[in-house]
């Protein structure tokens, strides 16, 4: 049998079900987390003075590297292209092309922006020694840390929350 000659009730149900339904459920727990970190924990700790907020931020980008958290946010890199890759038919129909728009924003939006911006933001900041920096010092590094790491935290929010809706969208067409 070849792909385009599944029944569409079939495409949701199996493995191929299992798939989507896993890519989707952690793309939105992935989008939910930093929805939430953009709407509660930024504006929150922007609040404190500059050796707290990096004392914080600390904590928390080490607190945020467990298992829990590492497979929702490493599941949609492989999920949503192996989902999007069971769902293809010809010609590709618009939950197919959902998915696959889901997978690349998450893959470049999220994932890509998370590696190549967040994280060295935080490996410098992990480096740093703040109980021996002084006010004046503490004031630059968070200079340096707070504006781009908010910004890109923006860019990967939008991101993943546009993937999560495509993904739901997908599997909803597809139900």
């Amino acid at each position: 049998m070849h792909i385009s000659d599944k029944h569409p009730a079939s495409l949701t149900e199996g493995f191929p079900g299992l798939v989507l339904l896993a890519a989707t459920i952690t793309t939105c727990l992935s989008a939910g987390v930093f929805y939430a970190y953009a709407v509660s924990v930024v504006p929150g700790i922007g609040r404190i003075k500059d050796g707290a907020y990096l004392s914080a931020i600390q904590s928390i980008n080490r607190a945020i590297l467990n298992p829990w958290f590492l497979v929702v946010f490493m599941a949609p890199v492989f999920l949503l292209p192996f989902g999007s890759w069971q769902q293809f038919s010809k010609p590709p129909d618009a939950a197919w092309w959902a998915l696959a728009a889901a997978a690349a924003i998450y893959i470049v939006g999220v994932f890509g922006v998370t590696v190549a911006c967040n994280v060295p933001l935080n490996e410098w900041l992990d480096k740093q020694d703040l109980a021996s920096a002084g006010e004046g010092v503490l004031k630059e590094w968070r200079l340096r840390f707070e504006g781009p790491w908010n910004r890109w935290n923006l860019v990967r929010t939008v991101a993943s929350v546009i993937s999560a809706m495509l993904s739901v969208w997908a599997v909803l067409k597809l139900r």
